[in-house]
């Protein structure tokens, strides 16, 4: 992978990537803004403001026009808020990359975030909040960083509740566009099949009179506990959903990458420990995975399955039991070798299209304001040992640092809680 790194002088970064071996273009423009950046008042309006960017500008003035002319070339487009970033982007053909840019810097730059869009968007918003709430697999997990963050802006949902977006009035969008939303805290990227310095040419041109201002902050995580905590949420379901974990290391950690190693022996891919356990030998569970995710100052190791109700407690005595497996002895070489080489090939199958190659330098630019290739990344799993997985085991799982989230009709908190113990 190469690519080149440029500064405008209002601060603005542009990462582009040229790929001879493709024939599209991919444009991501990408704030360094999310839903930790609210106060509780604001929370779920940087998701709204996403929306609201494409509900038309002064050259595009509705959503049909701005869509219009993404589909008359067979673009891919979305965008999507996260808790630390909000990303806008459009895959193209490579003829039309200007037409691309052109969009999705207009949308970004100029949306007009109308009165009367906002109060027609409520409602659009107010149905997806509902969507989710009927997606338990989806929901247990935004429970589970709920327990673990509590009133922390990282505890709360990023789609916000719904009285915030009854109550958003458009000077709230601009004031938290303005704040968030600056050249500083800006990165456009570029890869595909293009002219580098054709393509930072077109991009300078639409942002060079981008607002200016200080990049916003966030209140920063302490995170306390003295004992195993359990979220329950009593709910009619066709199963019961749980996700179950340990805290874990931050983004900048550098034991993350052995953490990412033992996740993927414990639950990574059909041949791992919990898949094998849980599901081939038990048939407890349909799917069951473990992963990693991470925050500039919080992560944790968590697994997901859904059960049948009257098997959550054996599905927990199952996960605990491999999870105290991998503090009491060496993972033997043969399983930490395929466990690495998992990590480096869905790696390598992730960074395949223009698309997958533009959102990874883009994000790695914007929340680590440092770009690791992925050489670099595979040298770094290389390098873990089997020692380091058993110290980083033996570190996040002991009982003061275990957590659970559970959907499903339950109504014995004080029992699962006995139950979540090493």
């Amino acid at each position: 992978m190469k690519y080149q790194k440029h500064t405008l002088k209002n601060g603005l970064r542009i990462v582009l990537s040229p790929m001879l071996d493709t024939e599209t273009a991919t444009v991501i423009v990408m704030a360094g803004t999310g839903s930790r950046y609210e106060s509780e008042k604001e929370n779920g309006l940087a998701h709204f403001l996403e929306h609201m960017f494409f509900k038309g500008t002064k050259k595009r003035p509705n959503t049909l026009d701005i869509s219009r002319e993404l589909d008359a070339v067979g673009a891919e487009y979305n965008a999507y808020t996260s808790k630390d970033h909000t990303a806008y982007y459009a895959k193209v053909d490579a003829r039309h990359l200007d037409i691309a840019l052109d969009v999705v810097s207009d949308l970004f730059l100029n949306a007009k975030l109308e009165r009367e869009e906002i109060e027609r968007e409520r409602g659009t918003i107010l149905q997806e909040i509902n969507m989710y709430e009927d997606m338990p697999q989806r929901r247990v997990g935004e429970h589970f960083e709920t327990l673990l963050y509590g009133k922390h802006a990282l505890g709360r949902d990023i789609a916000g509740p719904k009285k915030n977006i009854q109550s958003f009035k458009r000077e709230d969008f601009v004031r938290y566009l303005r704040r968030g939303y600056t050249a500083d805290n800006v990165v456009v990227g570029v890869a595909g099949k293009i002219h580098p310095s054709e393509v930072k040419k077109m991009i300078e041109k639409h942002f060079a009179r981008m607002r200016t201002g200080k990049r916003p902050s966030f209140e920063k995580i302490k995170e306390q506990q003295g004992k195993p905590g359990i979220f329950l949420r009593h709910k009619k379901t066709d199963q019961t959903h749980i996700v179950l974990g340990a805290r874990g290391y931050d983004m900048f950690h550098q034991d993350r990458f052995a953490l990412a190693v033992l996740a993927t022996i414990l639950g990574g891919g059909m041949s791992s420990r919990l898949f094998t356990e849980v599901r081939e030998r038990r048939g407890l569970a349909y799917s069951v995975h473990t992963s990693v995710d991470t925050y500039h100052d919080a992560g944790y190791l968590a697994t997901q399955c859904g059960v049948e109700h009257k098997n959550l407690e054996k599905t927990i005595a199952v996960i605990l039991s491999e999870y105290k497996k991998t503090t009491a002895e060496l993972v033997e070489s043969e399983e930490l070798k395929k466990a690495k080489e998992y990590i480096k090939g869905h790696f390598a199958l992730g960074m395949e299209g223009s698309d997958d190659i533009a959102g990874y330098l883009v994000t790695q630019e914007v929340l680590r304001h440092k770009i690791t290739l992925p050489q670099e990344y595979r040298q770094m799993i290389d390098r873990v040992t089997a020692q380091d997985v058993l110290r980083v085991a033996q570190d996040i799982f002991i009982n003061k640092k275990l957590n659970m989230a559970i959907i499903g009709p339950h109504a014995n908190g004080k029992q699962l809680v006995k139950s979540l113990s090493l």
